[in-house]
């Protein structure tokens, strides 16, 4: 183990230090950056921040490579504890990580070791819609029946959607999902649905739509519900929040979904120096508004909706504020 990190190994979980530790590229003239990705290869999290690794070296100092390397494991705990405890202040390191493993800590989730309100934010290439879907052949067509009916859907591991979603919405609201753990990336659990192996998934559509284009629009898959910050009125599905009737309710289902307005985060570590985080945070913003880069997502079925790191910075911090009682109902739920 590399001496730098000695001396915060005792602080992480056994999970975060059996993650590959990576190797910092280097460059004839210095060190490159690297992009650390808190998912496998194949899912969402992994077209987004591959995207983003080619097109954002441009807007750096000196136009350095960014190599990206996956470091799966525990919904992405294991990537933003690295982040958080181990990567280097200097600028050589940026991640993405799953957008519900940022209220990890506000939820106590012991895998999560990081704290959200002090991690660098350098914004978020697009806010997000999370639709649960079903294979056109099960016997769950809509939200009715889901209250009815058993559906089996894939998950990615603790701090994602996929997981969070179903686990909380089987308690609060009387669905019937039932997980299915293991999958590495969402890709897999796509995988799994054309063999018949799970009937569902609760997803970004982005990545639904990235991934599987014709899903949605073929008929091959019911979109039982959407949640996110508000109603995406280009999906034909009732809003979640709708479907309850209380205000309590509202608010518990309103906090579960909070992390879709925080997108697909990208984040550097903690503590760095003002003029670090302003060249870092200011290679994203003009990434987002590169012409050729918003081209290439376009071509990818990725829609840019980008917001800047003061955006993420406050909605954490406002998240982070919500009443105690509410987050402990829903931490009890999702763990």
């Amino acid at each position: 183990m590399p001496k730098f990190l000695r001396p915060l190994a005792a602080a992480l979980s056994a999970a975060t230090l059996a993650a590959p530790v990576p190797a910092l590229a280097q460059t004839a003239n210095g060190k490159a950056v690297t992009m650390i990705i808190g998912f496998g290869p194949g899912g969402g999290y992994d077209l987004w921040a591959r995207t983003v690794a080619r097109f954002i070296g441009r807007r750096l100092p000196g136009n350095p490579p960014v190599v990206a390397q996956n470091m799966p494991g525990a919904g992405s705990y294991v990537a933003a504890s690295w982040i958080y405890n181990i990567a280097p202040k200097d600028g050589t390191i940026m991640g993405m990580i799953a957008r519900d493993a940022v209220l990890g800590p506000l939820t106590g989730d012991p895998g999560a070791k990081f704290d959200s309100t002090k991690m660098t934010w350098l914004g978020t290439p697009t806010t997000e819609t999370n639709i649960c879907i079903a294979n056109a052949t099960a016997k769950v067509k809509t939200f009715d029946d889901l209250r009815k009916t058993e559906l089996i859907v894939g998950d990615t591991g603790p701090g994602t959607g996929t997981r969070s979603y179903p686990l909380a919405l089987n308690a609060l609201l009387g669905t019937k999902f039932k997980l299915v753990s293991g999958f590495p990336a969402s890709s897999d659990v796509f995988l799994a649905m054309e063999r018949g192996e799970v009937d569902g998934i609760c997803e970004s559509l982005d990545s639904v739509i990235g991934k599987r284009p014709d899903w949605i629009s073929s008929g091959k898959v019911s979109v039982l519900f959407q949640g996110g910050a508000e109603a995406n009125p280009e999906v034909k599905a009732p809003y979640i929040v709708d479907l309850v009737k209380s205000d309590e309710e509202k608010a518990n289902i309103r906090f579960l979904y909070a992390g879709q307005g925080i997108g697909r985060p990208f984040a550097a570590p903690p503590g760095m120096s003002a003029a670090t985080t302003k060249t870092m945070r200011d290679a994203f913003d003009a990434t987002m508004a590169d012409p050729e880069f918003v081209a290439e997502a376009k071509k990818l079925q990725l829609d840019v909706k980008a917001r800047d790191g003061a955006y993420l910075t406050k909605l954490i911090g406002d998240i982070y504020a919500t009443p105690k009682a509410i987050v402990d109902r829903i931490a009890k739920l999702i763990l």
